[in-house]
């Protein structure tokens, strides 16, 4: 039995850990810098756009108006991806729901490029009350 308490608790330690990763405003920025100016949007605006939508929760899931939407840019089943919610999604950037909820983010920018290019920064309903203007208090001085 003695063995078994400290072979189990190696086994638990290095098993990866899956939870929410809930980021800061400057690991955001650093963690989407790629998309710093696509479509004439800053990193402050996102900054901005991403707390008001997922609060910098990676895995973020809401229920809105019979669609669900996911991740970081809480991306609708509706149009951009696919999911078992809503199997009639157009799924307009060829990825399933359930990527957008890991803390990898480069498919999610480029998901987030596609919505920018096709319905623009409108697409995200926080942008023109809460970050169309002042600022400053999104930017990050570190990374």
């Amino acid at each position: 039995m003695m063995h078994f308490v400290p072979l189990f608790l190696v086994c638990i330690l290095s098993l990866p850990a899956f939870q929410a990763t809930e980021l800061t405003k400057c690991k955001v920025s650093h963690a989407i810098k790629d998309i710093d100016g696509y479509q004439g949007i800053s990193l402050l605006e996102w900054a901005c756009v991403l707390f008001h939508t997922s609060g910098y929760d990676t895995q973020a899931v809401v229920n809105d108006n019979g669609s669900t939407e996911y991740g970081l840019f809480q991306i609708s089943d509706r149009f951009w991806c696919k999911s078992s919610e809503f199997p009639e999604s157009e799924n307009i950037c060829g990825i399933s729901c359930d990527k957008l909820l890991d803390d990898e983010l480069d498919d999610d920018i480029a998901c987030a490029k596609k919505i920018l290019a096709i319905k623009g920064i409108g697409y995200w309903k926080a942008y023109k009350p809460m970050c169309s203007e002042k600022l400053e208090q999104w930017r990050c001085e570190k990374p």
